[in-house]
């Protein structure tokens, strides 16, 4: 009965954080338009409570796969925190909601939890990439958070997991008593897991995608100027041509062409959410 209450308790909690964190919808989905300090702190208290969460990195990939894919449509709406992490997306939401907004990107995120985490005494579960990435991950952290609790890494195989190993995966993220779970397993494929196994995974699992080779040092971090101006698409472009052209030639100029209507529609003051047609109904109904 006692641990009944103490899960009802818990479940209570999340939907008031849920309800009570503002964001700002761009092309469809609820980015977040919290500070960046304001992204950690959130996280660190579901970590500390154990709380079953979802935390998606955005980026204009991402949303251009929820416009076009409707079950990743519903994996980013029922996600607990879309953070900003591409320019596009913090300009939007500066743009329509008239202030300007901070960007919560996945290499600085994973940064900044590491430090909450180290201060906190919060205990992180690396999932993703290969085993060479994670042995210099755990290196690197070794020197840079010295005290921070890596519980456990695991590099699962590049392919579709059987139920079985899904669960075994699950059972060893919840034994290690994990707060965190760093997710990297290329979008959408993280998002994926991340919603399938929600309340499965006892901790707050983020999907941190690229930040995981990027903090490795197998692949080069954008300089900041690069980052802050919005080419960080650019510059991975430059790095993986063959990977990268159609992902980037299929996305930007569908995001810009759907921006471009919401805001169209935002300064006419119809409602970004609906279609012309819907709006102009709605006026004279």
């Amino acid at each position: 009965m006692i641990l009944v209450m103490i899960q009802l308790a818990k479940t209570l909690n999340a939907k008031k954080f849920k309800k009570t964190l503002p964001t700002q919808h761009v092309v469809g989905f609820p980015i977040s338009t919290l500070s960046f300090d304001a992204h950690v702190d959130t996280m660190a208290r579901w970590a500390k409570a154990r709380l079953s969460k979802v935390v998606c990195v955005s980026n204009v990939h991402m949303m251009m796969e929820g416009n076009w894919k409707p079950e990743f449509s519903k994996v980013l709406t029922n996600a607990d925190l879309l953070t900003p992490d591409g320019m596009p997306l913090v300009w939007m939401t500066s743009l329509l909601s008239g202030r300007r907004h901070q960007r919560v990107a996945g290499m600085e995120l994973l940064l900044g939890l590491c430090e909450k985490a180290q201060a906190q005494n919060i205990s992180i579960f690396f999932l993703g990439s290969t085993p060479n990435t994670l042995v210099k991950i755990r290196e690197k952290l070794s020197s840079d958070f010295p005290n921070l609790r890596v519980v456990g890494m695991y590099s699962p195989p590049f392919r579709k997991l059987s139920a079985e190993e899904n669960k075994a995966i699950v059972d060893k993220i919840n034994a290690s008593g994990a707060g965190f779970v760093f997710v990297a397993l290329g979008c959408p494929k993280q998002e994926y897991w991340m919603h399938r196994n929600r309340e499965q995974v006892r901790s707050v699992m983020v999907g941190l995608g690229g930040a995981f080779a990027v903090y490795a040092g197998v692949q080069r971090w954008a300089p900041v100027w690069v980052r802050e101006n919005g080419l960080e698409w650019l510059y991975r472009l430059i790095q993986e041509p063959r990977r990268l052209w159609k992902r980037y030639f299929m996305t930007i100029p569908t995001f810009i062409w759907l921006a471009l209507i919401q805001v169209v529609k935002v300064r006419l003051g119809l409602d970004p959410n609906k279609s012309v047609r819907q709006n102009w109904l709605g006026r004279f109904q």
